[in-house]
């Protein structure tokens, strides 16, 4: 046989060597994501290659179904909240001030000099405490020491004002008190 070129045993052996790693390598990363994808359906009934795959694509066609009536049940939502308006924060604020028989007002007392000490029950509003802080900036106090809280739709906002025009402050809140007393 002269045109024919003879392999020698190591030639032949390595040549099968090449193919033996390459096709281990393959089963191997088959191997490994046969079991990532065990890891991740909750129910797989037998550990062979065929149920892992067939188990898998029953719990995906499940979870599939599961989105599309969840997704229905959204869109039923959300048509059903637009049909009906939600009523506004602060109307639904007000009327657990009104549940809760929290009243409007404020408390004055002084401490010494230009120092009072006032505690105003206010509607929780959005941007109502900024406003407090600005409207008495304005009249020339300064709100130190503050405390605010809130609650079923109030605000409390405790302070100590310190200003030139808390004698007039003082002398409003005490003309206040004796007209409510009087009616």
């Amino acid at each position: 046989m002269w045109g024919r070129r003879r392999h020698h045993d190591n030639d032949d052996s390595s040549y099968k060597s090449k193919n033996l790693h390459a096709e281990r390598r393959r089963r191997q990363k088959l191997g490994d994501r046969l079991l990532t994808l065990r890891s991740l359906v909750p129910i797989i009934t037998n550990m062979t290659k065929e149920t892992i795959i067939e188990d898998s694509i029953t719990y995906i066609k499940e979870l599939q179904t599961n989105v599309n009536i969840l997704q229905e049940q959204l869109f039923e939502m959300e048509a059903s909240a637009q049909e009906a308006p939600e009523p506004r924060k602060e109307e639904v604020d007000a009327e657990l001030m009104k549940k809760f028989g929290i009243q409007i007002g404020v408390d004055v007392a002084q401490i010494d000099g230009n120092r009072l000490w006032v505690k105003a029950i206010l509607e929780k509003k959005r941007g109502g405490f900024t406003k407090l802080v600005e409207a008495m900036t304005y009249f020339g106090f300064e709100l130190t020491d503050t405390n605010v809280t809130t609650s079923n739709g109030a605000m409390v906002v405790s302070s100590i004002l310190t200003g030139f025009h808390c004698d007039t402050l003082l002398h409003v809140e005490h003309t206040r008190e004796v007209d409510a007393r009087d009616h």
